[in-house]
């Protein structure tokens, strides 16, 4: 164990984070967006940062639905940390509109709910995908169920003319 008064660096021990960033790619590091503009890019990240790959961004166009919303709001909370106070109320206020249209996710909006009250906002960023994906299920269960409904009335209004 290091000597009383060591650093925290001393005391425990940080692993840098290597990002490998392909020709084009974009990565998200404290705010800044950082693309490669040549061949593959290795980097170190030797301390805490708020980093999000170009894959894990979601703009504020690509935001046309309630989970996507939410997801939003939370990414920029994480990603500008100095506008919590902004950001964190608008993503409760989203979270709390979805999970009552959808009660199915609760689950998730509790565990997403945890790591926001435990700072760990990534981690909550990353549950929060989740929410995306349910949606995506309900709504293509949505569109199944009103395909079968149209198949079905066509099938009845044909019948119909039939008789």
């Amino acid at each position: 164990m290091p000597p009383r008064g060591a650093s925290l660096g001393e005391r425990v021990k940080i692993l840098p984070l290597l990002i490998d960033i392909k020709p084009g790619d974009k990565v998200i590091i404290n705010g800044a967006v950082i693309e490669n503009a040549g061949g593959n890019t290795k980097l170190f990240v030797h301390n805490q940062a708020a980093i999000l790959r170009g894959k894990e961004v979601l703009s504020e166009a690509d935001c046309g639905t309630p989970a996507s919303r939410a997801y939003f709001a939370l990414q920029c909370a994480y990603i500008f940390p100095d506008k919590h106070d902004e950001y964190l109320p608008k993503f409760d206020k989203l979270l709390d509109d979805y999970l009552a249209a959808c009660p199915s996710a609760k689950s998730v909006g509790e565990q997403i709910r945890e790591e926001i009250k435990g700072d760990k906002l990534y981690k909550a960023l990353k549950s929060a995908q989740k929410l995306i994906l349910h949606e995506g299920d309900l709504l293509r269960s949505m569109q199944q169920k009103v395909s079968e409904v149209a198949a079905d009335a066509e099938t009845t209004a044909e019948q119909e003319k039939a008789e």
